[in-house]
């Protein structure tokens, strides 16, 4: 009668086992756990805008043999920073600065320094029209209204640079913000307030 019953009972406790080991897969998947203790610093420099010099115009003899044209080469314009705020906190520790940059050739970029974040699954920058606020009140307003994503996270330490889209009015954007894209909340956030 005992062998009766453990034959009985071994498919369900397969089922069980197969039904588990999928659940926590998944929840493995989905969560990333490892990722709180993997650190990826990314160290970027500014980008420098690759300008061609503009031509020499051609020197004219002034009366008495001395040219009346001198070449002028003045160097581009360098990087402009248009916007600049200090990260703060909302669902994991977050530190670091965020710039709003014009560089040389006209372009514009979102440039993280000296950022410490925690890692995790999914994590975007996004550049937000969403006001920055303090507390747990701040971590889930960033989707509310417009945003501009700029791609995935490079590392969650380190400066970073993140290319704005020739479209994007820098004058409409109010915010950025270190977003987890799977769970909807806010690692981290900084209002940009306009350079004097």
């Amino acid at each position: 009668m005992g062998r009766v019953r453990d034959g009985l009972f071994r498919p369900w406790t397969a089922v069980l086992l197969v039904g588990v080991t999928a659940v926590a897969g998944f929840g493995l998947y989905w969560f990333q756990p490892w990722k709180l203790w993997q650190d990826e610093t990314v160290r970027e420099a500014l980008p420098e805008a690759v300008t061609t010099a503009p031509a020499a115009p051609a020197a004219t003899a002034a009366p008495g043999g001395a040219p009346s044209g001198t070449a002028s080469t003045a160097p581009p314009p360098g990087p402009v920073t248009l916007a600049s705020g200090e990260l703060i906190s909302h669902e994991h520790a977050t530190t670091g600065t965020v710039s709003l940059v014009r560089l040389a050739d006209g372009s514009r970029v979102v440039r993280l320094e000296g950022l410490d974040t925690s890692n995790g699954p999914d994590l975007r920058v996004w550049l937000t029209d969403a006001p920055v606020k303090e507390g747990r009140a701040g971590w889930h307003v960033f989707d509310d209204g417009r945003y501009v994503d700029l791609g995935a996270l490079k590392g969650n330490k380190g400066s970073q640079n993140y290319a704005l889209p020739e479209d994007a009015d820098p004058s409409a954007w109010t915010s950025v913000s270190i977003w987890c894209d799977r769970f909807d909340v806010s690692f981290g956030a900084a209002e940009l307030a306009p350079a004097a």
